[in-house]
């Protein structure tokens, strides 16, 4: 590549150029007619900054801590599976520039790459867990997680099924058989990946196996997919370390609510009970910095670092979130906000038009 990309966007039009249609759509689609896909972005391109002056802001402080680590930035890379569809190193190379960059990495259940060799690479590691049929694979992952020393267990609570992602149904698109999920060795597979989720995760997963989880491991725990406050307070009442508002990136209810319209009563429901993260439709450093203004501590990213990946591996990913630390700064700095303490002060309007 002759020009350096200066944007996600620009990340996006490059992975698009290298990498198999099908791969494509299987990366940037989302459920049934992808309306909760597009609106996302859409609801924060919505949101107005109310920027303070005269603020004397230098050099904006962006670091902070999240389950007793240092980040340079609150932002952590989403879970993801098989990201050697998009480059041989996959999630080993992800979880590189995520230390290079001073963030978490959250390695998925059904990564191609196991978890102990993530880990291995010295990055803030958390895992994320899906809640099998076999309780006894569950317990085994935790353990793993535990042992590989992972820093926080992100539950996935909002599929109990996978949604209908029409791009993979109309392309027919399968994982390759030389790419499989490498925490699941032994375990049924089908190159149909509605298929193979179907065959282990337990749709009946209830509060009560969280409750039974949250007795059985010492890792801050965290539940991915919540969108609704009393859902958000039960997770908390039960002894949850952080909640993350998310919609699964628009691959899952198609017509859920757009995450920066949940997060505020998310984050009004908990009132500081346990911490708040959000992700979905976070495309740049003024996102993240809005999402901070609308009460998350932190954002997970996810689309955006597999645009970096598939153009450039490890130097992408890096690309990656040092544009989302640069756009950050930035947008603190033109705001008024010496730290993040002072961008949670901001003052956000909401403009309805920009939205559609």
């Amino acid at each position: 590549m002759t020009r350096v990309p200066l944007s996600t966007a620009e990340w996006a039009a490059h992975a698009e150029t290298v990498l198999p249609a099908p791969v494509w759509d299987f990366v940037e689609g989302g459920s049934g007619a992808e309306h909760t896909l597009t609106a996302n972005p859409a609801a924060f391109r919505a949101i107005g900054i109310v920027p303070r002056v005269l603020s004397a802001v230098s050099a904006p402080a962006t670091n902070t801590v999240l389950f007793g680590d240092e980040l340079s930035f609150p932002l952590a890379v989403a879970p993801m599976a098989y990201q050697r569809l998009l480059h041989d190193a996959g999630e080993r190379a992800t979880a590189r520039a995520a230390k290079s960059a001073g963030v978490p990495v959250t390695v998925s259940t059904f990564s191609s790459v196991a978890v102990e060799e993530v880990a291995g690479t010295g990055a803030i590691t958390w895992f994320q867990l899906y809640w099998f049929v076999d309780r006894g694979v569950t317990l085994d992952l935790v353990s793993r997680a535990e042992a590989a020393g992972c820093r926080a267990l992100v539950l996935t609570v909002d599929l109990p099924r996978m949604g209908r992602r029409l791009r993979d149904v109309r392309n027919g698109f399968l994982i390759p058989d030389h790419i499989a999920a490498a925490n699941l060795v032994g375990m049924p597979r089908s190159g149909l990946l509605a298929q193979h989720t179907d065959l282990v995760v337990d749709p009946s997963l209830s509060w009560d196996n969280v409750a039974w989880l949250r007795s059985r491991t010492e890792l801050p725990l965290v539940l991915k997919g919540i969108l609704h406050p009393e859902d958000a307070m039960t997770a908390a009442g039960l002894g949850a370390d952080a909640v993350v508002v998310s919609n699964h990136g628009g691959r899952q209810l198609d017509g859920a609510v757009a995450t920066a319209v949940a997060l505020p009563r998310v984050c009004a429901a908990v009132a500081g009970r346990c911490e708040v993260l959000v992700d979905s439709g976070i495309r740049s450093g003024t996102d993240v910095l809005k999402a901070l203004a609308l009460g998350a501590n932190a954002v997970l990213l996810g689309r955006p670092v597999l645009w970096g990946l598939a153009a450039e591996g490890e130097s992408g990913v890096v690309g990656v979130l040092n544009i989302l630390h640069d756009e950050l700064i930035d947008a603190m700095a033109l705001s008024g906000c010496a730290d993040l303490a002072a961008v949670q002060a901001l003052e956000l309007r909401r403009d309805e038009e920009s939205a559609r």
